[in-house]
């Protein structure tokens, strides 16, 4: 997103958990293989009073802020984008590295103290080849395991990256059996701040909100392999950067989000936030960026983001929505949303207890009635699942 999604999905079913709860809500990402003996720390008393909420009046500094903010409970770096091959082939890839915080000060002085957990999903849709692989990594933060810089922006799990180089271009590293993915990023535009007033609230209570920031239109280049082939690729990305401590509240089930790039040079991204009784949250919201990178805040009311006829079933049962209709009636605007790839489910039930469906997207439409194209991702949580309402869709 997002948002909340901004909230990204694993992220998700650690939100409403608190103390000793986050180590329960955590078990399945503990006992995964990558995480050792969590259950041998129990996080200080003081531990959820100690994190930072995310309040409005953020000033954001960049590159500052692409690096880790761990005064903030959850916090993560996403990308997705859209690439070609020489021959025009086209792929889509996502790659997403969560930090969420155990305890923000061990009483244990231990190098080996657990502080922060990270997971970090890598997929990539070959719509030609009718293929969607992924991969994940789950790791406690610590030597030789993972972690997030604060001086500077490196984030890693394992051998996985994603960082500045010299001449500030984001590199992009992970490699798994069946996927990987080596790109160099230019920023393209200026970062665009999300929200109003520094915050992107999620939850009708103050600090139930991000700090969130997009890079909209990076240009990419690099290569990718998919179960043996290698492809040179040159494309299109997005970033999203999330920090904060508490996001959704009871009665809200999951959300919709896209992130656009418009062939007229403007970048879109929208999320709706489901309840319960199948209502959008009042906190849903977007942001439409400007050619020059101006931006403008969409309120829930000035945007209409409504589901078709197409769907995909997954084989755990759950039924995403994979046609949508958009429209801003202040911009004119009035697009359709498709995919070129219905199954683009990472499903890691198995290992963490989460779906959700993040893949490549469509789009065409019009603009003041001239015929409009773009790209983009869309990503679809809580229609699978039982995680505290926050992923469930049943």
């Amino acid at each position: 997103m997002m948002n909340n999604k901004g909230l990204r999905c694993w992220s998700a079913q650690v939100l409403r958990c608190s103390g000793a709860g986050v180590l329960k809500c955590c078990g399945a990402l503990v006992l995964a293989g990558s995480v050792v003996a969590l259950g041998a720390q129990a996080p200080s008393p003081k531990s959820q009073a100690a994190w930072k909420e995310a309040t409005a009046g953020y000033a954001y500094e960049f590159p500052r802020d692409h690096a880790s903010h761990p005064d903030y409970k959850i916090e993560w770096w996403y990308y997705t984008g859209n690439v070609k091959a020489k021959d025009g082939r086209r792929f889509g890839y996502q790659v997403t590295f969560f930090r969420v915080g155990i305890d923000p000060a061990p009483a244990n002085p231990s190098k080996w103290a657990i502080r922060d957990l990270f997971m970090t999903h890598l997929a990539i849709s070959d719509p030609a080849g009718r293929r969607y692989r992924y991969a994940e990594k789950l790791s406690r933060g610590g030597p030789g395991f993972a972690g997030a810089a604060t001086d500077r922006y490196r984030v890693w799990n394992d051998d996985w990256v994603a960082m500045l180089d010299g001449n500030n271009r984001h590199v992009l590293k992970a490699a798994s059996p069946q996927v990987s993915i080596d790109f160099t990023l230019d920023e393209g535009k200026a970062p665009a701040i999300n929200g109003i007033g520094g915050i992107s609230q999620k939850g009708a209570q103050a600090g139930n909100a991000s700090h969130y920031y997009s890079l909209t239109r990076m240009p990419t280049r690099g290569s990718l392999t998919v179960d043996g082939e290698r492809f040179e690729v040159t494309g299109e990305s997005w970033m999203d950067h999330e920090f904060g401590t508490s996001f959704l509240e009871p009665g809200q089930r999951g959300w919709d989000w896209l992130s656009i790039q418009l062939a007229d040079g403007r970048e879109l991204m929208l999320y709706q936030l489901r309840r319960d009784d199948g209502s959008r949250d009042p906190r849903s919201s977007g942001t439409l960026v400007g050619v020059d990178g101006s931006t403008r805040h969409l309120t829930v009311s000035q945007f209409s983001l409504t589901p078709g006829r197409a769907t995909f079933k997954s084989k755990n049962g759950a039924v995403y929505p994979t046609e949508w209709s958009i429209t801003i009636a202040s911009e004119k605007l009035e697009l359709k949303v498709t995919t070129p790839l219905n199954d683009q489910e990472l499903a890691l039930e198995r290992s963490t207890g989460v779906a959700y469906w993040e893949g490549a997207i469509d789009v065409a439409g019009t603009r003041a009635g001239q015929r409009l194209t773009g790209a983009g991702y869309l990503e679809m949580t809580g229609y699978f699942g039982s995680l505290g309402r926050v992923l469930s869709g049943k």
